[in-house]
């Protein structure tokens, strides 16, 4: 129980160490994706840091198991390097019993990840889908901040408001630069530039929005060229359009997993099983890394860090493959990932017996020798 004690606390201090490591780095990728979407005005900055939230199951999701992978190829490693694995070989404790020992503290990561997988991460793709589509009705008068130059339509226009009152009814000191709008009036002119005194939004019968300018300047025509023809308005529409907020997240995977169950859909049945194999994925993945940790201490704790890593991702991107497969119908519900999980099973029994069956022959092959020598 001691080593048990000891052997778990090694792996679990590293496992999580890693894990966290991990998570920093895809949430900044991820957060710096939707803070530019939020630069643009294609989301409100007040909502970005509650997608994160909602979104951290789904990245722990996939981070845990990689993260016990490669806690047990750093602590076993390190224990092997200090000669700590020899002294507990000598002490009876086995290749099996080690990995058993292991097995006991990642069943525990993998109930953590069921967990996550099949009830935490669909909660929280359906309330990021939520937010996304009240994000995408705002148009972009509801996401304007004073004092700030926002972007949208991939840039062809550019607005910019001086002041804005708090209930955002009014604007004063109004700039719009507007490539659309000036194509579509006079193709010669490049460009159409507003400028208003102040603003303020109005909604028409059929839903359209509209800011409408008072006092103020319309400027057409060609950077870089004197033609610019200049008209002056007491009032002035501008149709505002919806955001355009894309993200990944599909419908099956805010479909809660009690109804994936019952499904028949063969998209369905997909995501089924990919969520069944994210808490399988960590008892595998354990069983290869027990094996791939043994290392010679005068080789180093890294010697097999890079081969071990490429078969986990060659493990990830054939569930992937595997996984798309399925979603268009070219394999069967029956076959599904499981054949990938067979696979990587097969692999990780045979690196675990593989030195003591060697061992055996050797023997074998010993002791025929001295037999008939």
């Amino acid at each position: 129980m001691i080593v048990f004690r000891y052997l778990s606390r090694e792996l679990l201090l590293t496992s999580g160490a890693v894990s966290a490591v991990l998570l920093v780095i895809i949430m900044s990728g991820r957060f710096i994706k939707y803070l530019a979407q939020a630069a643009e005005g294609r989301l409100d900055h007040t909502v970005l840091f509650l997608i994160m939230a909602y979104k951290l199951p789904s990245f722990f999701q996939l981070i845990l198991p990689l993260g016990l992978f490669l806690g047990v190829l750093l602590a076993y490693g390190r224990l092997y390097l200090d000669s700590e694995m020899t002294v507990l070989s000598a002490s009876g404790v086995s290749q099996q019993r080690l990995t058993a020992y292991t097995l006991v503290s990642a069943a525990g990561v993998a109930c953590l990840v069921a967990w996550l997988s099949l009830s935490l991460a669909p909660q929280g793709a359906t309330e990021v889908a939520k937010i996304l589509n009240q994000q995408a009705a705002m148009t972009e008068f509801d996401t304007l901040d004073a004092g700030r130059f926002q972007a949208i339509r991939s840039g062809t226009r550019v607005t910019y408001t001086e002041k804005l009152s708090e209930d955002r009814s009014q604007l004063s000191g109004v700039f719009i630069s507007d490539k659309r709008l000036s194509a579509a009036g006079d193709k010669e002119r490049a460009i159409a530039l507003l400028v208003a005194e102040k603003g303020h939004q109005e909604i028409q019968a059929d839903g359209s929005h509209y800011l409408v300018l008072e006092n103020g300047y319309r400027y057409d025509g060609n950077p870089g060229q004197a033609d610019y023809r200049k008209i002056h308005y007491d009032t002035y529409g501008v149709l505002l359009a919806k955001p355009e907020v894309s993200e990944d997240i599909g419908e099956r995977e805010a479909v809660p997993t009690l109804d994936l169950f019952t499904s028949k859909d063969r998209v369905e049945q997909a995501e089924l099983q990919w969520r069944l194999s994210i808490p399988l994925l960590v008892f595998i993945v354990t069983l290869l890394a027990v094996p791939l940790s043994r290392v010679n201490p005068r080789q180093g704790r890294f010697l097999k860090l890079l081969p071990a890593i490429l078969i986990y991702m060659t493990y990830l991107a054939l569930l992937i493959a595997a996984r798309g497969a399925l979603d268009k119908g070219k394999i069967p519900p029956q076959l599904g990932l499981w054949w990938v999980h067979g696979v990587f099973l097969v692999l990780g029994l045979l690196l675990l017996y593989w030195e003591p069956i060697r061992l055996k022959w050797a023997s074998r092959r010993a002791v025929r020798e001295v037999t008939h020598g």
